[in-house]
């Protein structure tokens, strides 16, 4: 699919209050070590899977879904599809992801979207859709942590060649907010110094026709 905008941002634009009790409602919660697709149950994997795993992906998340949340994201989100021209079809998001970085904690490059919709098994508001819209929320301020810049590559990856990362421009302060299609490749960079707390919302919606 051809797009005009990889992503659409909003510099500063959650209230740092709301940032703050987000960060603080995660902390609440327990958090688990963090799986990508193709691994399965985390409590089924073996010591070498474990090893696979965090070469593609080491941090923590916690899941959550308080209505407060996507009440302050939802209108972003709506806001970006249309003006970002891709008027994607969407009309429900899966639980929140609060996502804590730690000292060289990273999330290598990846989609969000699955190769299939999803099944029955999901629920049933999930059953039978795709993702087809990402949303990251930086929570934390950037002066308390280094590195885990967020990077795109804009074109179909070919597994042979390099990946050309960009910088995504917009979202280096505290409440900044990130839209892109979740069929973009991305990946969150090592953290150098510090711990970077996020979220990240997944919008469903019909498959593409």
């Amino acid at each position: 699919m051809n797009l005009y905008n990889y992503y659409y941002y909003f510099p500063s634009a959650i209230p740092h209050r709301i940032c703050d009790d987000i960060i603080r409602y995660g902390k609440q919660l327990k958090d688990q070590m963090a799986v990508t697709g193709g691994f399965g149950d985390l409590k089924k994997l073996n010591q070498n899977q474990m090893k696979d795993l965090k070469k593609k992906r080491d941090s923590n998340i916690v899941w959550m879904d308080p209505r407060w949340i996507y009440k302050e994201i939802h209108p972003y989100i709506r806001q970006a599809n249309a003006m970002a021209g891709w008027n994607f079809q969407w009309d429900f998001s899966e639980s929140c992801q609060f996502t804590k970085y730690n000292k060289g904690q990273y999330y290598d490059w990846h989609r969000d979207s699955w190769e299939a919709p999803y099944r029955k098994q999901h629920g049933d508001r999930m059953q039978g859709k795709i993702r087809k819209l990402s949303v990251t929320v930086t929570l934390s301020d950037p002066k308390e942590y280094k590195g885990g810049e967020l990077e795109f590559d804009f074109r179909d990856r070919d597994p042979d060649k390099p990946a050309k990362p960009v910088k995504c421009k917009g979202i280096s302060s505290k409440g900044s907010l990130v839209v892109f299609p979740s069929f973009v490749w991305h990946r969150v960079c090592p953290i150098k110094k510090g711990s970077r707390y996020s979220l990240v919302i997944w919008s469903l919606g019909e498959p593409f026709k």
